[in-house]
């Protein structure tokens, strides 16, 4: 027995040792590949909403719809499609009864390479030699892992796109039309129109065909919003007279002049909104010309850096009555970047005082910067190690707007030569196609879907292949978790705002519900937009709001289907074989009875009368020999799926026409 269990084990102890050893066939990770990945995510700068106008949304929100002739509690519309606008490609849909093929994540990620320019002169080769060498040296003494993070802009005559890209993976989208005006942010020397006392809003001319709606709110000075700290700066300050809503008809009567700036496009049926509170953006600071306040950005959690910062604002040279907010891309950088950044916003605002006192009102004396620069004012930090761009024009433009903010950061910017697309090239309109389809799958198994509608957007998160499992409580948790992932992304990618409500997969912990709230809430801490979100209810729903200065990328790039009207579905033949039928019959009933010929041609769709032809043919005939007539079938390829129209053959009247 004995001997026959030792047999038995020496049998299966033999086992097949390939040559070179047993590690020959252990795979080890690409050096190269690892030393390129870039520096960890850090905090993105975001254009925080300086002036606090919570408290008076919703007051401001019912005069707004006032104002535009709809219902006071109609809620902010998650849509606005622009007639006009080029209709792009249809992007495949994915069929919901087949489920994704989910495929692995591979183990590194490899950096698209892109032709390097050759240096010009002596001079700039020994720098980039000197470059490639302090990099590697800084790599070999100080390995750090970091996240591969990438600019991508394709500047075309018509349109510019710009994709900010995390190991490959689009996390940023934005597209801006040409021939678009760029309203939010712009300055404008307004002219006063009229005031409504009952709206609590005064309505300004600013050289467009929709007064801009200016809400009292906006008007009377504001204290910062939750998202920025007060800080107290030493030195005198002039008081100012308090400004209220009474004294506003005294101040700012019909015909005054007032400098206003817009906050909100138009969207619908309402003209922009806009605001006396002015803010000028620059790299690490934005300035208030208009408030004596100064704060630094909550975003930065460091207790030491926010200690320094605030050391750092009371020593900056700020111009009295004005004030001046450190922005979330501030934290680490030294004084002079924020005396320099001062000192540029400083001129900016001098420039638009002159022009504010030559040109006459209803004009804009300053207009927000294109995509591009504003891409490089945002998106410019330190975590960022390269910006692709395929335009050689807006390339060199890139290296003189960065040579302004930081002359070491010039080497970022490379220029695309290659003759394939470059959105081709980085693998992001494949991308994109799934992140505007209706569904979009997970890396799990399960999957979303997106429902943006006039009113709110809708989003259902569903299982997918996993229906079963021995721990069903952990699998919904960890396809909910990755799915409130995916949606924070795709609110930034999409634009969408309003109303947002998430339907998860129910879940009976309340443990693993809040962990899911809070997933979500730290996946919104990255977007730009200000969002506001609740716990799940007790109807299993998260619900949420969105601030969206502009209309959503799904109404820029989309028009309504002109046969569905933005349905998403066309009657069906059966459908339309009995509207017709029942058509038919109203007609053959009113004829009169002596007419002995009363022949009817019926020219409908190609579907629709392969339908008529096979299955409904035999109703047609009792229909025929119901009411004595004779009917014969047209079928018209440019006629739509719901369209059809009767006509009377002996006189060529046309009787009925649905659908044209």
């Amino acid at each position: 027995m004995n001997e026959r269990r030792f047999s038995r084990r020496r049998r299966g102890g033999h086992r097949f040792r390939p040559s070179g050893g047993m590690s020959a066939n252990v795979q080890r990770p690409d050096r190269a590949a690892s030393d390129a990945r870039a520096e960890a995510l850090g905090e993105k700068p975001s254009e925080e909403s300086v002036f606090d106008r919570g408290r008076h949304e919703r007051e401001i929100q019912r005069a707004e719809n006032l104002a535009a002739g709809l219902p006071a509690d109609t809620p902010a519309p998650a849509t606005a499609p622009e007639a006009g606008e080029p209709k792009k490609r249809d992007f495949r849909e994915p069929d919901l009864a087949i489920p994704a093929e989910v495929k692995e994540e591979e183990p590194g990620f490899e950096p698209v390479q892109v032709k390097e320019q050759a240096p010009q002169g002596i001079v700039d080769a020994i720098k980039v030699v000197a470059t490639k060498v302090i990099k590697k040296v800084q790599r070999l003494m100080k390995p750090v892992k970091k996240l591969h993070k990438e600019v991508v802009i394709n500047a075309e005559s018509l349109e510019t796109r710009v994709a900010v890209l995390e190991e490959g993976k689009l996390e940023e989208f934005t597209i801006e039309r040409t021939t678009d005006e760029r309203l939010v942010g712009s300055i404008f020397k307004g002219k006063v129109k009229n005031l409504e006392d009952g709206l609590k809003a005064a309505f300004v001319d600013i050289g467009f065909e929709k007064n801009a709606f200016l809400h009292y709110w906006d008007i009377v000075p504001s204290s910062f919003d939750s998202s920025v700290e007060v800080v107290e700066r030493e030195g005198r300050k002039r008081d100012r007279p308090r400004i209220t809503q009474r004294d506003i008809p005294r101040l700012y009567p019909p015909g005054s002049e007032i400098i206003v700036q817009v906050t909100k496009g138009p969207i619908g049926t309402k003209g922009p909104r806009v605001t006396t509170n002015l803010a000028l953006p620059g790299r690490y600071l934005v300035l208030l010309p208009n408030s004596d306040q100064s704060g630094i950005s909550r975003k930065i959690d460091n207790q030491e850096e926010r200690q320094r910062l605030k050391k750092i604002l009371r020593e900056l040279n700020i111009p009295e009555s004005m004030g001046v907010i450190i922005r979330t891309v501030g934290e680490g950088q030294q004084k002079r970047y924020f005396v320099r950044d001062l000192a540029l916003l400083i001129e900016e605002w001098k420039q638009i005082q002159d022009k504010i006192n030559r040109q006459p009102p209803a004009t804009c004396v300053f207009q927000e910067p294109d995509l591009i620069e504003r891409t490089v004012r945002d998106f410019l930090t330190e975590d960022v190690e390269r910006i692709v761009i395929d335009s050689p024009r807006h390339f060199d433009r890139v290296r003189q707007m960065i040579g302004r903010i930081s002359k070491r950061s010039i080497a970022k910017v490379k220029l695309y030569t290659d003759s394939q697309p470059v959105f081709d090239r980085f693998s992001i309109t494949r991308q994109l196609e799934g992140a505007f389809a209706r569904q979009v799958h997970l890396k799990s198994g399960g999957y979303i879907v997106i429902d943006e509608t006039e009113a709110l957007v809708a989003i259902d998160v569903n299982t997918g292949r996993h229906k079963s499992g021995k721990d069903q409580e952990s699998t919904i948790l960890k396809v909910n978790l990755e799915a409130a992932d995916e949606i924070c992304r795709q609110l930034r990618l999409r634009n969408m705002g309003g109303l947002i409500v998430l339907d998860f997969i129910d879940m009976k912990s309340r443990r693993d519900q809040q962990q899911v709230y809070h997933r979500t809430k730290e996946g919104l801490k990255r977007d730009r937009a200000k969002t506001h979100i609740l716990p799940i209810s007790q109807l299993g729903l998260m619900e949420m709001t969105r601030q969206r200065h502009t209309e959503s990328v799904r109404a820029a790039v989309y028009d309504d289907c002109p046969y569905c009207k933005g349905r998403g579905k066309v009657k069906s033949s059966l459908t339309m074989s009995v509207e017709i039928q029942r058509k038919l019959a109203e007609i053959l009933k009113r004829r009169q009875r002596d007419e002995s010929d009363f022949q009817l041609r019926i020219v409908v769709n190609p579907t629709v009368l392969d339908r008529l032809r096979t299955e409904d043919e035999k109703l047609l005939i009792e229909l025929e020999k119901r009411y004595f007539g004779k009917l014969s079938f047209r079928a018209d390829p440019a006629f739509h799926a719901e369209q059809f129209k009767i006509v009377n053959v002996a006189t060529n009247e046309e009787l009925a026409s649905v659908g044209g």
